[in-house]
């Protein structure tokens, strides 16, 4: 099967520093990929350039086996493929419903018509309501958006990608900033939406035992280039990962982007 997301070559410098070097790396449609590695590995700029926010150095993009490297932020999310955290159509002064039926809007094309109650449109506040449920909120429809917890926010901002068809989600430490008792619920949803079997979805995290739990694969960055790509015990196992950074893994602060 040909991989959902793909990268040949991709590099980008600043100035002298590459920050991501030569990586060739697939994505499988319908997996969860985990990217980790130590402080200034090149994880967070390695998804920068899949989602659009960078332009490469040298190296392409494929999404479904086409180039996609020359494409805009905006361009891969109608695409397909879509950042979390970074969406900035969230209405604070909005209830999590009507921040979730805009989303579902969006994604339909639908114009804002004057005469005409969003009611009559109760397709779309369906749809909205199951994509609440979906990440957690069921019993928050009302609240607004700026009193949300920062992980209900968090959940907010899922249900708003899932809103816009996205097939493949670019998770860049979805537990961050959360407390620890809000950390369980937003792996809840991350794991509901990967035991649908209808997304595929690529996870940087620093936290080793959500990775293990999680992960069909992880994905290893050293200095910016791929150390490893292999599954949760042969990278447990791997000697190289192990004489790279091994020792510091289990340390929070040193696999921070």
């Amino acid at each position: 099967m040909d991989p959902i997301l793909k990268t040949d070559n991709l590099t980008i410098r600043f100035g002298g520093h590459t920050a991501v070097s030569g990586v060739n790396f697939e994505m499988p449609a319908r997996q969860l990929k985990s990217i980790i590695g130590p402080n200034g590995a090149g994880k967070t700029t390695f998804f920068n350039l899949l989602s659009g926010e960078l332009k490469p150095s040298a190296g392409e993009v494929y999404f479904k086996g086409q180039p996609i490297t020359g494409m805009s932020a905006v361009a891969r999310t109608r695409l397909g493929l879509g950042r979390s955290f970074q969406i900035t159509n969230v209405f604070p002064n909005l209830t999590v419903l009507e921040n979730v039926r805009l989303a579902v809007q969006s994604k339909e094309k639908i114009r804002y018509q004057m005469f005409r109650h969003f009611v009559r449109y109760q397709y779309l506040m369906d749809e909205a309501e199951k994509l609440i449920e979906m990440v957690l909120l069921q019993g928050r429809e009302y609240a607004i958006a700026s009193q949300l917890s920062h992980g209900e926010k968090r959940k907010l901002e899922i249900a708003m990608l899932l809103a816009l068809d996205t097939e493949v989600l670019l998770l860049d430490e979805p537990t961050a900033g959360m407390s620890l008792e809000e950390v369980p619920a937003i792996l809840d949803v991350i794991r509901k939406i990967k035991q649908t079997g209808e997304k595929t979805i690529l996870l940087i995290e620093h936290k080793m035992d959500m990775i293990l739990d999680l992960s069909d694969s992880i994905m290893v960055l050293f200095n910016g280039k791929l150390l490893a790509d292999a599954s949760p015990k042969e990278i447990m196992d791997n000697e190289m990962v192990q004489n790279a950074y091994l020792g510091g893994l289990y340390d929070e602060n040193a696999v921070e982007s």
